[in-house]
């Protein structure tokens, strides 16, 4: 990526140097040194977050690594430091910092990584002290998200996010931020500052971008609402970055879309259709991966593609089994859930999916896939091998079923369109051809009954109520 300019703005002027504070775009391979803050004492419920405090500190820099190579950075030094007393104007105390600045020298790192949420002073004061740029966890993932964006859409989101990231940060030290005279020659009182002038232009162009997006809103709906008028239902994948979601997605539509070993490899949403073992069709969908401490502006501006999950009939929840994390990466995604609107009816349309079992113990492994055929708790499966998605597709099946009809049609030899109908928008479960015609056994959901029903009056029994008796 080529470093952008400040909006508003083709390029900087002569006099004004690049922003100090600026992300460091097209820093692909720069040299970074990675940190992990762990507050202690009484600083530790206040300062820290609550995704935060459920892992353990080398989970975390584990994660931070990850992430910083998801955008290709040359990590030269990593470590967790302990903050007993948090500064406000560093976070760090001066004698950690001068600790910091000698390992940042003698690395000649270009970047520091802190995970943990900064304020725009302490930023700037940190990259002061250390004489190179600095980000926060935020700011890393927006970087990511940047360099991830590859649709119109995904873009437009992810400029959002950042500039309303950026302009609670335009806390700059350049020499040409001084007030700006009014009027004409000594005529008026002073007017604004850069800096007044470069929050104007950030808010200007949220609002573009704003109305951008809400023109990407309704295109989703009219989407959606085409989708509805089909038998279809929709099924969206969500779960913890590199949780295999991608991986899964590819084994369940044979397709080939970017899946790789990599937190965030999927940013833009993706729709296949899939059989299930009946002969019904359903629309999966792959969407962005969740992480702890998922900046709330970057849910947000992402609101338009995660409403592909608000609206689906069912979510698979894809849990990495083999994490040791695995049950704070899961309250991490209930948790961005809860955000979307999805705390309510969230049980009632969820299925959880344990993926990679492949990487647990044997014996651990069979009881998991074992258990997949009692039909109720998590799903075990492995993407990579497939082992256990077979009893995916049957979970799926049931659950979307459930509330629907099931009943016995007889339709004559010579009536192919009326078996061909049945084959489209129904589950055909069973099939018997005699002379005197063929008489099936079907699935029927809710949105068909009245329309199966015009159709078929007087030719179906249901055989899963009360009654046995031919409606007419």
């Amino acid at each position: 990526m080529k470093k952008q300019p400040r909006p508003g703005k083709d390029k900087p002027s002569a006099q004004e140097p690049d922003n100090p504070f600026d992300a460091p775009r097209g820093a692909a391979g720069a040299r970074a040194a990675v940190i992990v803050p762990v507050l202690s004492g009484r600083y530790r419920g206040a300062g820290a977050t609550e995704a935060s405090l459920r892992r353990s500190p080398q989970a975390r820099l584990e994660e931070a690594i990850g992430l910083a190579a998801a955008i290709d950075l040359d990590i030269v030094s990593s470590g967790i430091v302990t903050v007993s007393n948090p500064r406000p104007g560093t976070l760090f105390g001066s004698g950690k910092v001068e600790e910091l600045g000698a390992i940042v020298k003698a690395e000649e790192a270009e970047l520091v990584v802190v995970d943990h949420p900064l304020t725009p002073i302490q930023q700037r004061n940190l990259e002061k002290a250390l004489q190179c740029k600095v980000l926060d966890r935020t700011g890393l993932i927006l970087e990511i998200f940047g360099a991830r964006a590859s649709t119109a859409e995904g873009t437009l989101q992810v400029e959002l996010a950042h500039l309303k990231w950026q302009k609670s940060r335009l806390v700059r030290s350049w020499t040409h931020l001084e007030r700006q005279r009014g009027g004409l020659g000594f005529i008026g009182g002073p007017g604004e500052t850069q800096i007044e002038a470069d929050r104007r232009l950030i808010q200007e162009r949220i609002m573009r971008l704003e109305r951008d997006l809400e023109q990407v809103t309704r295109t989703r709906d009219l989407h959606r609402q085409k989708r509805k008028k089909v038998p279809q239902p929709v099924v969206a994948l969500v779960g913890y970055t590199n949780a295999g979601k991608s991986t899964l997605f590819n084994r369940l539509t044979q397709s080939d879309v970017f899946a790789k070993d990599l937190l965030f490899a999927t940013l833009d949403p993706t729709l296949r259709r899939v059989t299930l073992p009946h002969g019904s069709d359903i629309i999966l969908s792959d969407t962005v991966g969740f992480i702890s401490d998922l900046p709330t502006h970057l849910i947000a501006a992402f609101r338009a593609t995660l409403e592909e999950v608000t609206e689906a009939n069912l979510i698979l929840h894809v849990r990495d089994i083999s994490h040791e994390d695995t049950d704070a990466q899961a309250a991490d995604v209930a948790a961005t859930l809860d955000i979307l609107g999805l705390d309510e009816d969230r049980d009632a349309r969820l299925v959880e999916v344990w993926n990679k079992v492949d990487l647990l113990p044997e014996e651990q492994r069979q009881t998991l896939v074992g258990a997949n055929r009692a039909g109720t708790g998590p799903v075990a499966v492995s993407a990579v091998s497939g082992e256990g998605v077979d009893d995916l597709l049957t979970r799926i099946e049931d659950r979307l079923s459930e509330g629907s009809h099931v009943y016995r049609v007889s339709v004559p030899l010579e009536d192919g369109e009326r078996l061909a109908w049945l084959y489209r928008h129904t589950d055909v479960l069973k099939r018997q051809d005699g002379e005197a015609g063929i008489r099936v056994q079907v699935r029927v959901g809710e949105r068909r009954k009245d329309e199966f029903s015009d159709r078929y009056r007087g030719a179906f029994v249901e055989v899963d109520g009360d009654t046995d008796d031919t409606i007419s």
